[in-house]
């Protein structure tokens, strides 16, 4: 699993990239971009988002 950030409904507050312990979480040009390989799906961003523009998601990573 990783989070998955919603663009269309995220306003980069940048609340979930502060909170993330690996720095998985990066902002990108308009919208904050997961880093899949480096998410350990915690759910903090999920937790925080003020507009609930994250998820979990599975991913198709192989551990």
């Amino acid at each position: 699993m990783a989070a998955k950030v919603d663009s269309a409904a995220c306003d980069a507050c940048g609340t979930c990239v502060s909170v993330c312990p690996t720095r998985a979480i990066r902002c990108a040009p308009e919208v904050p971009v997961v880093d899949e390989g480096t998410c350990i799906a915690c759910g903090r961003c999920v937790k925080v988002c003020p507009i609930a523009a994250i998820r979990m998601e599975e991913t198709n990573r192989i551990s």
